[in-house]
């Protein structure tokens, strides 16, 4: 898979500037704000930087975390994991591997078989659905 590269411009002209702050600044949009938070439709949740399936609506669960919580990717080679010490914790940061999106961060509290829960940011996200 090739890397997507943009100038901060491109990424700036292509998102929204919340979508542009949690993709490209690796922010965090405020809990129970997102528009995919409360969203229960059939389909596919795609990187809303360039369009790569990164989960889907049956593996989606409501986590009461106030964003959108999956309990695996789509395909595990669309996304990649790395270790995340900001704000002064230890955590593990999900982001696209095809555009290094920033997309929400991952972790072990998540339902049964896998037990991961992917936390991930409603800006980071835009949706296909199955119809």
């Amino acid at each position: 898979m090739k890397k997507i590269e943009k100038t901060e411009d491109e990424w700036r002209e292509q998102l929204t500037p919340e979508s542009y702050r949690v993709t490209r600044e690796a922010g965090t949009e405020r809990p129970f704000t997102g528009q995919y938070y409360d969203f229960s439709e059939d389909g596919t949740y795609l990187c809303v930087c360039c369009n790569e399936p990164l989960f889907l609506s049956k593996d989606k669960f409501d986590s009461g975390c106030g964003w959108p919580s999956f309990s695996l990717p789509a395909d595990g080679s669309t996304i990649e994991e790395r270790s995340d010490t900001s704000h002064f914790m230890v955590r593990t940061e999900v982001v696209c591997k095809h555009c290094d999106a920033h997309l929400g961060h991952v972790f072990t509290d998540g339902p049964a078989p896998q037990g991961l829960r992917y936390c991930i940011n409603s800006a980071a996200l835009k949706f296909k659905s199955a119809d």
